[in-house]
């Protein structure tokens, strides 16, 4: 057994990282319609997974084989030559990540190589071992933004080499051939793993683009097409990403959202932060939220408060109306009128809603008696939840609005009609939203970090997601 001393090997491009993920900042406000915050932690995590756990360093330097090592001298002044020397395996190797301000990710990878061959030293033939400490740290680059994707350049990779061991089955070992290995090792294996490392950056690139760039169905309505908005950017405590959605309806038409700048939070001891901005989630709601016109008979079955809602409308005809007191149930059409909006605010969530409601009674003839044609403005309170990567809202009735449209019968006060018209719409209208709502809008899987033990936090204009 021979320990060799520490050796600086020349910059390489290899693999352990700094990811020169862009020079872009946040003050750059970069428009988007999601931002995220990732911690130091949840990189190495992410990398870990990746690069490791997932064994795709570990398959790529699979039959690796090393030059054969030739020297003079040797035991006993003979020859000395090493042949067939390979990758026998990877030693427990570990990854970790820092995010110095301005420069990137930095990743260092350390492991051990296990290499093993065939020494010829003079006429006595052997075999040898050999184990090799490396300590590799990498710049590699994120370039070339274009539609959502960006490429990955290596640039200059430091590699160390730490502690040595090599064994001969017969135990004999002479200086000259420790010198020998030590020197070969220096001048071949970063070249060998250099194209291999460059495979596995690359293929981990695609692997975590693909959590940031993807189409999402929203159940039957349409889709959301995740993308990134921008290069990624450090702060020095983050990695920054903008991503955008385009919230499309199945046929292909887009719903348009305005995007503007926003600064997110520390992450403390969060490993993601994810912000979901007002308009963005106003375009998703246009898309969840589509009730087709509801018109139903005015009964105790539709309605408890049917009877009640009758009485106060009668009560509201005017003298000598000849056509108000007809025969016939009263008919009510509820219409969604434009399209829902999400107000966020300090610690709460707001979605206003407005309602057409028409009463009216359909003669024997055919012809419609316009009663009212009321408008219902609605503050309804949302509840913020995620199930199964999905952003859950659930709406209860918190304030209403009522004002007078038109009146065929010359109705004109309608002030004792807001309390029915809210319990109305409560009953029969609030079901179907939330049932709309139930579906859920899908989550971007940023870098596969599970959505688990979630804070929501809710901002001015902000929506927050911290795991």
């Amino acid at each position: 057994m021979q320990q060799g001393s520490l050796l600086e090997m020349t910059m390489l491009k290899l693999f352990g990282i700094v990811v020169f993920c862009g020079l872009l900042s946040p003050s750059q406000e970069v428009l988007s319609g999601l931002s995220c915050a990732v911690s130091p932690a949840a990189m190495q995590n992410v990398l870990s997974d990746a690069i490791l756990k997932n064994g795709l360093l570990q398959q790529h330097l699979q039959g690796l084989v090393l030059p054969n090592i030739m020297g003079d001298g040797g035991l006993l002044n003979s020859p000395t030559s090493i042949t067939g020397l390979h990758l026998v395996k990877v030693w427990l190797p570990k990854l970790s990540v820092v995010l110095p301000p301005g420069i990137g990710v930095q990743l260092t990878i350390a492991t051990r190589l296990e290499l093993s061959g065939n020494c010829l030293v003079g006429l006595l033939s052997d075999l040898v071992d050999i184990l090799v400490d490396v300590n590799i740290t990498a710049n590699i680059k994120c370039t070339n933004f274009e539609s959502g994707t960006v490429q990955v350049v290596i640039e200059d990779c430091l590699c160390i080499l730490g502690a040595i061991k090599i064994k001969l089955l017969s135990g004999l070992l002479s200086l000259s051939v420790n010198d020998i290995v030590l020197n070969k090792l220096r001048a071949t294996l970063p070249g060998l793993l250099c194209p291999v490392v460059d495979i596995v950056i690359n293929l981990a690139n695609i692997q975590l683009l693909g959590t940031l760039n993807a189409v999402i169905p929203v159940g039957t309505v349409g889709t959301i097409h995740y993308h990134l908005a921008s290069l990624p950017f450090t702060s020095g405590l983050f990695l920054g990403l903008d991503l955008d959605g385009v919230v499309k309806q199945v046929g292909g038409s887009i719903i348009p959202h305005d995007s503007s700048a926003s600064a997110l939070p520390p992450l403390l001891d969060k490993l993601l932060v994810l912000g979901l901005r007002q308009s963005f989630l106003n375009a998703v709601l246009s898309l969840l939220i589509q009730i087709p016109p509801q018109t139903f008979t005015c009964t105790p079955e539709v309605f408890s408060g049917a009877s009640h809602l009758q009485e106060a409308i009668t009560t509201l005809f005017p003298a000598g109306c000849s056509t108000c007191h007809e025969t016939g149930p009263l008919s009510i059409k509820l219409m969604l009128s434009g399209n829902p909006f999400i107000l966020l605010e300090e610690n709460k969530a707001t979605v206003e809603l407005l309602v057409m409601i028409q009463v009216f009674i359909q003669r024997l003839d055919g012809h419609i008696l316009n009663l009212l044609l009321l408008k219902a403005d609605l503050g309804l309170n949302a509840h913020v939840s995620i199930t199964g990567g999905r952003l859950v809202l659930a709406l209860s009735l918190g304030s209403t609005s009522l004002s007078l449209e038109s009146s065929d019968v010359g109705i004109s006060n309608i002030s004792i009609l807001k309390p029915h018209c809210s319990s109305l719409l409560a009953e029969t209208l609030l079901p179907l939203i939330n049932g709309a709502l139930g579906i859920g809008m899908p989550l971007p899987n940023v870098l596969d970090i599970p959505l688990i033990k979630v804070d929501i936090q809710i901002l001015v204009g902000l929506l927050l997601i911290l795991v």
